[in-house]
């Protein structure tokens, strides 16, 4: 029973691999992504980690930030 799983009627070595490939892939999408987005928040956090009143303020006026701004809580 379970080598008929395998096999799956001789398409078993296709299916197996497009399925490890497949997995092989997202999981390396992930950690890719994963990682981006760490490097990504220590620049972020390195510019603008301590803002004061000020600067935060300034920022706010800014076009491009108030797009960003919009939709994340005050800082």
């Amino acid at each position: 029973m379970i080598n008929e799983i395998i096999s799956m009627n001789g398409y078993g070595t296709y299916v197996w691999s497009a399925f490890a490939f497949t997995l092989i892939s997202f999981a390396t999408l992930y950690f890719v992504t994963k990682l981006q987005l760490s490097k990504e928040q220590k620049r972020f956090v390195s510019k603008f980690g301590s803002l004061d009143v000020e600067k935060a303020k300034a920022a706010r006026l800014q076009n491009i930030n108030r797009e960003i701004l919009s939709n994340t809580s005050k800082i």
